[in-house]
């Protein structure tokens, strides 16, 4: 097949989230035979360099530039729109023109479009065959967002987005032939929400030969971790909360534990944690060493959607999970099966102080949570999934 990805974001270096996935999935249908041309946004112009990397995958690949301040220009003047501000700071005439040219020259099977942001650039070519992958369910985020936000003026923004973006969703959803979800609660959301009956799955995945563990050692390790692109909301949260009402709990019984804050662009309100028994790191280019010395991964999300990439690393590799809703909802396990799901601070911080007290706990939780990954979450296994969307949407359109 000829496949169009959409992207809305540069898809490398493949390190986290949104550039992680596509790269991988178009990594794979590119190795089966499969011919793939790339549209996206360039934000930085230092991502040129990359180019020759993503040309080992993509046979064409095609850029838009997106200027910053014009996006938050756009995003300054939609408080009167009822476009989601998400959404309008990817509208570009440029995007939509590159979209309708490649459309006019080229004839594909298929199209694959990333995320909410970019479906009105495909939204109206229904006679093409048309996919729309979900990271997460976007209104979902947000309304979780809304729960904990404190701030009166913040709060009153959320809601405005939330509205906007839960209206936009099912709008978006209900223009294209497919639309995926990360995880069986963002799909179950959304059935509901909306009532779409052409929601499937497409679970994140990891790459199994980087979170390969080889004896993981489970002795004595007092190693805490969280990783993560440290300037994203949910994240920055989760550590803040982290580290402020679960840590003390847990030192009260460990304390010589350590809680290691592992990725990228941390914000002020992250780098302030440090201390002595608390490290920011910072970008991290090989997050399974950091997995390899880890007692337990903690990722107590209290908003977000969809399944975590630190979740899916870390039991790939063998280490014991204690998370959120939001990190184990969707990974198709009983609690234990390497992850525990605790959603209050102090059963949280007893859960994080078990694993501690037990190398027996840790392993047999780690082991049972590596079976599982490497069975269900491999990028291969994945990528196989979405060949099979596409050829449907493409079959069922021709």
């Amino acid at each position: 097949m000829t496949l169009l990805f959409l992207a809305n974001r540069f898809p490398y270096p493949p390190f986290r989230g949104d550039k992680l996935k596509i790269f991988h999935l178009a990594k794979r249908l590119a190795a089966k035979g499969h011919t793939l041309h790339l549209l996206t946004f360039l934000e930085d112009e230092k991502d040129r360099q990359y180019i020759p990397a993503l040309q080992e995958v993509f046979a064409e690949i095609h850029l838009v530039k997106l200027p910053k301040t014009k996006s938050l220009l756009q995003v300054a003047k939609g408080v009167f729109s009822e476009t989601p501000f998400q959404v309008l700071y990817f509208k570009s005439p440029q995007m939509q023109y590159a979209v309708d040219d490649l459309l006019r020259k080229n004839r594909y099977d298929a199209v694959h479009v990333q995320h909410l942001r970019m479906a009105p650039y495909l939204a109206g070519h229904k006679e093409l065959p048309r996919i729309l992958d979900l990271p997460d369910a976007f209104s979902l985020y947000w309304q979780r967002r809304l729960k904990i936000s404190g701030n009166a003026v913040k709060k009153r923004l959320e809601k405005m987005e939330f509205e906007r973006v839960y209206q936009f969703e099912k709008e978006m959803i209900g223009a294209f032939d497919r639309v995926l979800t990360c995880s069986a609660e963002d799909r179950e959301y959304l059935e509901k929400e909306h009532g779409a009956a052409n929601l499937a799955l497409l679970p994140n995945g990891v790459d199994l030969e980087q979170f390969q563990a080889e004896n993981h050692d489970y002795s004595g390790a007092q190693t805490l971790l969280f990783t993560g692109n440290m300037d994203y909301a949910p994240n920055v949260d989760a550590v803040v909360y982290f580290a402020k009402e679960i840590f003390p709990l847990v030192l009260e019984k460990h304390p010589q534990a350590r809680f290691v804050i592992a990725g990228q662009r941390p914000v002020k309100a992250v780098q302030a944690l440090a201390s002595g028994n608390i490290e920011v790191t910072g970008f991290v280019e090989n997050l399974a060493t950091m997995y390899s010395r880890a007692a337990v991964l903690v990722a107590p999300l209290r908003f977000g959607a969809g399944t975590q990439n630190k979740v899916l690393e870390a039991m790939a590799m063998g280490v014991p999970v204690v998370c959120s809703q939001v990190g184990f909802n969707g990974l198709g396990i009983a609690d234990g099966q390497g992850a525990f799901m605790r959603t209050e601070a102090v059963s949280f911080a007893q859960k994080v102080t078990e694993l501690l007290s037990s190398e027996k706990l840790r392993q047999e939780t780690g082991e049972a949570g590596m079976a599982h990954i490497r069975a269900q979450f491999g990028w291969d296994a994945v990528a196989e999934k979405l060949e099979g969307y596409l050829e449907g949407v493409a079959e069922a359109t021709g």
